[in-house]
């Protein structure tokens, strides 16, 4: 059984506030940031002599992951943040003009612009609405058709926390014989997540939000039988069978995803990523989620109580860590504000204010949280 009690001493954040923000920007564990200290101090003193260890270690990190969310390594690429995974599978699927994507409206901007973009190329964005707080099934397939060749969808939608059913989506996928992309960033680390259960055929994720890492490193996986599908729409150096041996050009590219890794890596960003990955592994994605699953038990109680209302759909297959709410009586910024006078760190989404508490967060900082409102 996890101590979260003693997890906690791992975020020196808690010192200073109630941080219920892990949907935006979470903050570090110590020793994530330890490892970054250790590399910065490695490299000072011993320049790139240490990078056969360095590589090694990026190697494990690209392993736990796959492990994590039960993938293939080979599969895995590291990118600087979850736009620019959702840009390899844009840019480098093989369109046709005509053909359609479809999404939903409530996306991220990192889910749209990529799409988006693909109007120059003939290719459709279409849009799938939100009603009632949830995205539903048949609306999405009524956008399907023929020409349909991509869905990419959140896990879950970053506004109000709505959680998409990745088994049943990817089934339509299936039996549509269309590409699946998920943007994994608020799911990944909060929510257990195995792929073997799932049709997904690309996924998406920084390790900013609730993977507990600093902004500028991430991932993109991509499916045995979708990896092939993409162009490597920027090659590089590091993108070839051979890219050790300067001298000789073969434009033969690497036959797995480490195609996408143009050129040299984040190593610090590896580092950081990879113990706060070490961490939540550690924890366990069951435990994590039931801690995180419990402390917004107690907010939607308290919020209620108090005479808020709760914006997030709350059904048990819908749930994630995210919740979002609004007051009757005062506007989502004006609570925020004085939520953060209070030092609890929160966000204004969708229409309301946003909290979204980790596994090291506690019963007395939601009571904390609440009593901030009563005041």
């Amino acid at each position: 059984m996890v101590d979260f009690t003693t997890l906690r001493q791992e975020f020196p954040v808690t010192a200073e506030y109630v941080y219920l923000n892990h949907a935006g920007v979470s903050p570090i564990s110590r020793r994530a940031a330890a490892a970054g200290r250790r590399f910065l101090d490695e490299y000072e003193r011993h320049g790139y002599e240490l990078n056969a260890a360095w590589e090694r270690r990026a190697e494990e990190v690209r392993r736990t992951f796959a492990a994590w969310i039960g993938g293939d390594a080979a599969g895995v690429a590291f990118v600087k943040n979850t736009t620019e995974g959702l840009l390899i599978v844009a840019n480098g699927f093989p369109w046709k003009a005509g053909e359609n994507v479809v999404i939903s409206n409530v996306e991220f901007p990192a889910n749209v612009y990529p799409w988006l973009n693909l109007a120059r190329r003939g290719v459709e964005t279409r849009m799938a609405p939100m009603r009632d707080g949830r995205l539903q099934l048949d609306d999405i397939v009524d956008l399907i058709d023929a020409r349909t060749r991509v869905l990419s969808l959140s896990h879950v939608e970053y506004a109000n926390g709505f959680r998409n059913d990745l088994a049943a989506l990817g089934e339509v996928c299936r039996r549509r014989r269309i590409f699946f992309c998920v943007d994994a960033i608020q799911s990944l680390g909060v929510l257990p997540l195995d792929l073997r259960a799932t049709q997904v055929d690309f996924l998406s994720a920084d390790g900013h939000k609730w993977l507990l890492a600093p902004e500028g490193c991430g991932f993109i996986y991509c499916a045995p039988q979708a990896l092939d599908r993409l162009e490597a729409h920027n090659v590089g150096w590091k993108s070839v069978v051979n890219y050790t041996d300067y001298a000789t050009y073969d434009l033969t590219l690497l036959p797995n995803a480490q195609r996408f890794e143009e050129g040299s890596l984040n190593m610090l960003g590896i580092h950081v990523l990879g113990e706060a990955l070490d961490l939540l592994v550690g924890c366990g994605q069951e435990a994590v989620w039931e801690r995180v699953r419990g402390l917004l038990d107690a907010a939607v109680e308290g919020l209620r109580r108090r005479g808020y209302e709760v914006l997030t759909p709350l059904a048990p297959a819908d749930r994630s860590g995210i919740l979002l709410f609004r007051s009757p009586r005062w506007s989502a910024e004006e609570v925020a504000r004085r939520l953060r006078q209070a030092r609890v760190v929160c966000a204004v989404r969708g229409g309301g204010v946003r909290i979204s508490p980790h596994c090291y967060n506690t019963e007395e900082e939601i009571a904390c949280f609440l009593e901030a409102l009563r005041a």
